[in-house]
């Protein structure tokens, strides 16, 4: 027999992933927390209260509370303090999974602080949803967040992520993203390929996907509303042997040949068995 819908649900903080754009991907067991759970929690009550009413889930007499990060912190004490005496408390951000590029986690930092039980309800999540759209690389990503609006300090973000060697996921204004892919183009090399999705799951939804140093061309005709995810691939540096083997001889001095192996193939981004076999030669050579 399927689940059924629970009346009442065990103390504790609930964080509800709800919808990124079309409203009916929101998850069954999303709308069983927002129907039993006793306090709701919005970032934006207005916006919780519309999609509560699209999908029929009543409101009654519960109390439905503003939280986000700019909320006194007499809001968060007094939310915690209701799981504390045993209310089960439902938050959700504007669209997403809660806390991900969104308000929420000074409440779930003081809940754990005070032992509180804190349960997710995984649902929609932008930068999951862009990635895998994408058609770069999904075996190693870094998410990153929203890339700084000031040049300056975009420069110095784009900077620090120049070596991650993942694929990144980035948040950025239609207005603005072309801007941050040109500066990309200088900081992380013309060559590499991004994807920009905007408007995830909702009427337009696009991917526009090409190399940094073409973003001009590609990304034309976009128009500048909406939300964008930006996709970037990773392009390892080029590295020669005498890298190779400098990084070896130091990793050697401390670790198991296996072990230097591993650490200096990662480290580099290049074969592993090669770099073993070179690892090989120089514990020989010594």
């Amino acid at each position: 027999m399927p689940d059924q819908a629970p009346t009442s649900l065990p103390a504790g903080l609930y964080l509800v992933a709800t919808p990124i754009g079309n409203a009916r991907d929101i998850t069954l067991r999303a709308l069983d927390v927002l129907t039993a759970a006793e306090i709701l929690v919005a970032e934006d009550t207005r916006v919780l209260r519309k999609l509560l009413a699209i999908h029929g889930v009543a409101i009654r007499d519960r109390k439905v509370q503003s939280y986000h990060d700019h909320s006194p912190d007499r809001i968060r004490s007094m939310i915690l303090n209701a799981v504390k005496d045993g209310a089960a408390v439902a938050y959700t951000s504007d669209a997403g999974m809660p806390l991900i590029a969104d308000p929420g986690f000074a409440l779930v930092r003081d809940a754990v602080d005070m032992g509180l039980t804190v349960t997710s309800v995984p649902g929609p999540s932008a930068a999951l949803t862009g990635l895998s759209i994408s058609g770069l690389a999904t075996d190693q990503f870094f998410f990153a967040g929203f890339i700084p609006s000031a040049k300056g300090a975009r420069a110095k973000f784009l900077t620090d992520l120049a070596n991650v060697p993942a694929t990144l996921v980035l948040y950025d204004t239609p207005r603005r993203v072309l801007e941050s892919l040109n500066q990309a183009a200088t900081i992380l090399g013309p060559d590499r390929r991004f994807a920009v999705c905007r408007e995830l799951t909702k009427r337009f939804e696009s991917v526009l996907r090409g190399r940094l140093g073409d973003a001009a061309s590609v990304l034309a005709d976009m128009p500048e509303k909406g939300e964008c995810i930006v996709v970037i691939e990773y392009v390892p540096a080029e590295v020669n042997d005498a890298d190779v083997e400098s990084a070896l001889t130091t990793a050697l001095d401390t670790m198991s040949v296996k072990d230097a192996a591993s650490h200096v193939a990662s480290a580099l981004g290049v074969a592993r068995r090669d770099v073993y076999q070179r690892a090989l030669e120089l514990t020989r050579d010594k």
